[in-house]
């Protein structure tokens, strides 16, 4: 049994009425989508909020990702926190909608069950959600009176609950533009002309966004082969071996010339198995290892079937009158 628990737009200043709200999920597992709502945003909405209803493509929308923001280097931190969440609302989102998601209890577990060494070495501390968990209602409070929604859905990591929602807002078709608040280069693979990432940059003080423009300047080929490509070269951070080990010679040039060739993992793959692709190691490293390959695939893709429904609310134009009070204050508590 998983809930969901979302809670959104603490008391405002500028706003009456205030929006108390709070919605829960239950479901026995991933393919459910039973939904039990306690309370709705719909008709609570202040008169002066705007839905954005048109396309523009100039309309952005935020999601945050809080978990990585809680550090400072590899240690728990909250003036970590207030500090990029006060950057990023005065710097980056402004008015623009955003939408929090935190981390689920055992949200790594079903990965882990695919892949044991999945995050197993601790070493990727963002998202050991331990502490974060313990600080949860400290860091909702602040976002809430931000005026921002707050998402955690146990048994799913905020990855695949924000992949989730920026599909479902690119299915509206409204004309958004999705920039995704992370340093995780997980991310990286929803990467289009339609969504950006914008990272924490400590050694610049400051967000920095990174597009579709960027990704292909770093790696020389389009974003959507991303994920295909580490899922061949693996992710140590994460725990995921590189087919490497298996087969030396197999790196970043040829996957590159084989993925650009072939466009996705999978069609590589059904290839292989039928033809030769490449020199002679590569072919048979991927019929040799397609299982494995596989296998890495489903650890690394972000899923986007979360059981988590886009609210239209979480859409409007974001009130920003108590950012600079509310954070203002959470800093000078933590530092006191």
């Amino acid at each position: 049994m998983w809930k969901v628990s979302i809670s959104a737009t603490g008391p405002c200043c500028c706003i009456s009425p205030p929006i108390p709200t709070s919605i829960s999920f239950h479901s026995p597992n991933h393919n459910t989508t039973t939904e039990e709502k306690t309370q709705s945003f719909k008709n609570r909405r202040p008169q002066n909020t705007q839905i954005i209803t048109t396309k523009n493509p100039t309309k952005r929308v935020f999601f945050l990702d809080v978990n990585p923001l809680c550090y400072n280097g590899t240690k728990p931190s909250l003036p970590s926190f207030t500090h990029w969440v006060s950057l990023f609302f005065s710097q980056v989102s402004l008015q623009d909608p955003v939408i929090a998601v935190l981390d689920g209890e055992g949200g790594s577990d079903f990965r882990r069950q695919i892949l044991p060494s999945y995050k197993a070495h601790g070493k990727k501390f963002i998202r050991n959600t331990t502490w974060v968990s313990s600080h949860t209602a400290y860091i909702t409070h602040i976002l809430e009176n931000c005026n921002v929604p707050v998402i955690r859905i146990k048994g799913w990591e905020a990855d695949d609950v924000v992949a989730s929602l920026v599909d479902q807002v690119l299915k509206l078709g409204l004309g958004f533009r999705v920039v995704v608040g992370s340093p995780d280069k997980d991310f990286k693979q929803l990467i289009s002309e339609d969504v950006q990432v914008v990272m924490p940059a400590p050694k610049l003080g400051r967000w920095s966004f990174y597009t579709m423009r960027h990704y292909m300047g770093q790696y020389k080929c389009d974003p959507s082969s991303d994920l295909s490509l580490r899922c061949i070269l693996g992710d140590e951070v994460d725990g995921v071996p590189g087919i490497q080990h298996l087969a030396p010679g197999f790196g970043r040039k040829t996957a590159l010339k084989l993925l650009k060739k072939h466009g996705s993992l999978e069609k590589l793959l059904e290839a292989a198995a039928v033809r030769t692709v490449g020199r002679q190691y590569a072919q048979d490293a991927l019929v040799e290892h397609a299982d494995y390959l596989r296998k890495n695939y489903e650890v690394l893709r972000l899923r986007k079937d979360v059981d988590v429904h886009l609210e239209e609310e979480w859409l409007t134009k974001r009130d920003n009158c108590n950012d600079s009070a509310v954070l203002s204050s959470r800093i000078r508590n933590v530092k006191g």
